[in-house]
């Protein structure tokens, strides 16, 4: 399945849009081009033979400041084929470059896009209200981050404890 869909990709967004394949593993996973993520989200749900029309999860991974990059994940599931597919999109730690939207192919994305926000710091260019969704508006910081320290103090209140 998976070799069907690089397929389509390549052949509708061009050769340099899927930068790794990983076939053996429980899920198909796909590296894709960042910049291109969301014309490959788009033309897996469009295209009839791919008709990826669920994203079930999309979540923000910190490699480790060792590492320097961080990832978005998107699990793709077509229900009518029943089949699965992850993507992934990976970014620079220092989170300047952004990340396309998919909210304009699957609405879902919204709140899962904001919480890659609220807890990675990852930004989604073009999303439509990109704020804090778990932490108060004036938190500093990003919580799931590997290099995040907790705060002494929020508002008066204790935070470590």
């Amino acid at each position: 399945m998976i070799e069907k869909v690089v397929e389509i990709i390549e052949g509708k967004l061009g050769q340099d849009v899927v930068l790794e394949q990983q076939k053996e593993i429980i899920q198909p996973c796909l590296l894709i081009k960042t910049e291109a993520i969301s014309e490959v989200c788009e033309e897996l749900l469009n295209n009839p033979v791919t008709y990826f029309d669920y994203l079930s999860c999309l979540s923000g991974v910190d490699l480790g400041p060792e590492n320097g990059n961080m990832e978005v994940v998107y699990h793709l599931n077509s229900i009518p084929h029943d089949q699965q597919l992850v993507l992934k999109v990976r970014i620079n730690r220092d989170c300047k470059e952004e990340v396309p939207t998919v909210t304009n192919v699957w609405k879902g994305a919204n709140w899962h896009e904001r919480e890659a926000y609220d807890m990675f710091g990852i930004k989604f260019n073009g999303h439509p209200d990109l704020r804090r969704i778990l932490m108060p508006a004036d938190w500093e910081g990003f919580p799931l981050r590997k290099d995040y320290e907790d705060m002494e103090t929020y508002h008066g209140i204790k935070v470590k404890y």
